[in-house]
């Protein structure tokens, strides 16, 4: 018997009145998929229902993955696609297995002879650097940044002098409820000519992006970004 296809799925940034942000072909895909591997089967329920014309949700089998699924539980996601059934990774928002779990269940599939096909979709992080204007031939994610205010400021100092030795554009990310204390923490550690793009809500009605050097910031009304998805980058030249 044949093995499955993994299908890593990427799912919208945020409710947006249409599609513009996911590709026909990958739609299809989903509409086709009897099994998913997700992060919380609520919103991905919510999601399929935005796609519409899918398998009913009561014949789909849902696999729960997160950050504590420990590895043997994971492993035997892999039985449906062993049996020769396509299987979905859907993630949250945006692209799956980037700052987002399931690299686990890829590395296991390709471990076992398992065909992965990843599908098009956004990523917020490489939209954010695309719209940023920083290097983007040299990049770094980064993920989340220390909570405690001593150790985050001593990685922003970190990532500012590698930008600036490396010429290396920095990307990284917050909670939404810990937005406005990361652009806080920015503005007070890094020096005035260090470029800096923060880029919320991307492909949501209320988008905003703005790249300018730190001393630029500081002369205009700092944004309100308190649960609002935002990319940072940091560019030190």
């Amino acid at each position: 018997m044949s093995k499955g296809t993994l299908y890593l799925i990427p799912t919208t940034l945020g409710k947006t009145p249409e599609n513009n942000t996911i590709p026909e072909f990958t739609l299809a895909v989903i509409r086709k998929l009897e099994v998913l591997v997700v992060e919380n089967i609520q919103t991905s329920v919510k999601f399929l229902q935005w796609v519409g014309d899918t398998i009913p949700e009561y014949k789909i089998d849902f696999y729960p993955l997160n950050k504590n699924t420990p590895d043997q539980e994971i492993y035997s996601f892999l039985k449906p696609l062993k049996a020769g059934k396509d299987v979905g990774l859907m993630s949250e928002a945006g692209a799956p297995a980037v700052a987002d779990p399931g690299s686990k269940l890829v590395k296991m599939a390709h471990q076992n002879g398992i065909k992965v096909i990843p599908l098009v979709g956004p990523s917020s992080i490489l939209l954010a650097l695309m719209a940023s204007g920083f290097n983007g031939q040299s990049f770094s994610f980064h993920g989340y940044l220390p909570i405690d205010a001593k150790a985050r400021k001593q990685m922003l100092i970190q990532l500012e002098g590698e930008s600036r030795r490396h010429d290396r554009t920095q990307i990284f990310m917050e909670a939404p409820y810990r937005n406005n204390e990361m652009f806080k923490s920015v503005m007070e550690t890094c020096g005035p000519s260090t470029r800096f793009c923060v880029a919320t809500d991307i492909t949501l009605p209320e988008e905003e992006i703005r790249s300018l050097e730190i001393g630029e910031w500081k002369k205009i009304q700092k944004p309100d970004l308190n649960k609002r998805p935002t990319i940072f980058i940091l560019y030190g030249k």
